[in-house]
């Protein structure tokens, strides 16, 4: 699910990382596959704020890229088609899962870090956590750690809801605020899965669609695919109807199993048995929707 690469330099983007900064034969690289809720249930909102969940997360085979390089310090240059919606602050996830890893594992290197970002911002993709989850596996190598997925989950965990999970990134069932997370049985059926994830290039946050939810419990998840669904659905169109336009737009090209929105929006996905299915729908789409980002992958 990794290969080691050669840092790059930035391309236009943030940060102060230059040919001093970067060893070519000594790099690090990881992708931070871009996550989705096959399935996700608001249960309950806790006294704390946060809503109890139960969702069946998996992960696609693409997304962004983080490379790691030797440095004295921690630096961070950004690049990608959606680097510029980024900037390289205090409260970048990325530098912050960095700086944790110094601490938690009482190291004292530094490392070049370039994020190529690939993936649209608040996109229910788990892109930022996702990106987290990336720079601790990739600096976990750069600095021959050898730690294993808990002890990166201990060291990074508090970022954000959807870090933990992210870490492994291996379909799980999530309950709690996601952090409760146990192995999904039937995996094996979804493995290799062709989809097609489609976004309006509308950002579309959690918090406001969280926060738009009705306060319904519709029921647990279980097992029967049938009945599963995103109950925040319904909210993230009232902010950004567009999402019903592509929710629309996946049922109309045809040949999906199932459609769906992911986590909290933009994003939508259709999940496909053929490939040769996936990839009609997915030109039939652009065709008719060319300012819509799109990307074709499996499930991992």
């Amino acid at each position: 699910m990794t290969r080691p690469r050669g840092c790059l330099t930035s391309r236009g983007g943030q940060g102060s990382v230059t040919q001093e900064d970067i060893a070519r034969d000594a790099g690090v690289q990881e992708i931070a596959w871009a996550k989705i809720n096959l399935a996700l249930h608001v249960r309950a909102r806790r006294k704390d704020g946060y809503h109890e969940i139960e969702s069946l997360f998996a992960f696609v085979d693409d997304g962004d890229r983080i490379d790691v390089c030797p440095a004295d310090g921690l630096s961070l240059a950004i690049t990608g088609p959606f680097g510029d919606d980024l900037t390289v602050d205090d409260d970048n996830l990325v530098l912050r899962a960095a700086h944790a890893m110094q601490a938690y594992f009482g190291v004292t290197q530094g490392a070049a870090i370039l994020l190529d970002k690939r993936l649209p911002i608040a996109a229910g993709l788990g892109g930022g956590s996702a990106d987290a989850a990336a720079v601790a596996r990739a600096l976990n190598r750069l600095w021959g750690l050898g730690a294993d997925d808990a002890s990166l989950i201990s060291a990074i965990g508090s970022l954000g809801a959807d870090v933990p999970v992210c870490v492994a990134s291996r379909m799980v069932t999530g309950r709690g605020v996601g952090d409760e997370m146990t192995p999904f049985a039937r995996a094996p059926e979804y493995q290799g899965r062709p989809l097609l994830l489609v976004n309006p290039c509308i950002p579309c946050p959690t918090g406001p669609v969280f926060r738009v939810w009705d306060g319904l419990d519709r029921g647990a998840m279980g097992e029967d695919a049938a009945h599963w669904r995103n109950d925040l659905e319904a909210g993230a169109v009232t902010l950004v109807p567009v999402i019903a336009d592509v929710l629309d737009a996946l049922h109309a090209v045809g040949g999906a199993e199932r459609v769906r929105m992911s986590g909290s929006g933009a994003t939508c996905f259709a999940l496909f048995y053929d490939v040769a299915l996936r990839d009609d729908a997915a030109k039939k789409l652009r065709a008719l929707h060319p300012d819509w980002w799109t990307m074709t992958g499996a499930l991992l």
